[in-house]
């Protein structure tokens, strides 16, 4: 693999936690909505869908690079919505509240979603490394040939 595709592996796996970072704080902040916004119920929780995409950048590198025929980077293909029933809680003084006095709370787990932010942090943070090595390598080259 060389210099530039290993920079952008690096920055495919940084964007794509970015993402994935956003779409689960975003489920932390609406943790207690209980109207989306068509007014129609809670908020459903997200999860970013990753997929694997070749890195390849132009036709000429296609027909140059037969090593690098492994080499995948990440994108998210898309935010889905999770499906589970929302959450029922008893609180008939909500203004939300159904006649039997339980209102559909979102179906997101704070605990659950804290865990998902720290593995999203911890892959972000080896993919800095991991750019971060290949910068200190490529200087090191540039070392030699002087």
């Amino acid at each position: 693999m060389d210099f530039f595709s290993s920079m952008r592996v690096s920055a495919s796996g940084l964007e794509a936690q970015q993402r994935r970072m956003n779409t689960i704080s975003s489920n932390i902040a609406n943790a207690e909505t209980t109207r989306n916004e068509e007014g129609t119920g809670p908020y459903k929780r997200k999860d970013a869908v990753f997929t694997a995409t070749t890195d390849k950048e132009s036709f000429g590198e296609i027909l140059n690079n037969q090593l690098d025929q492994q080499v995948q980077g990440v994108l998210v293909d898309d935010i889905h919505e999770d499906t589970k029933p929302p959450r029922m809680v008893f609180n008939p003084s909500h203004p939300d509240a159904n006649e039997e006095g339980y209102v559909a709370m979102p179906n997101v787990n704070t605990v659950e979603e804290m865990a998902n932010m720290i593995a999203a942090q911890r892959s972000y943070e080896a993919n800095v490394t991991a750019m971060g090595a290949a910068k200190a390598m490529a200087m090191k080259a540039l070392e030699i040939g002087k």
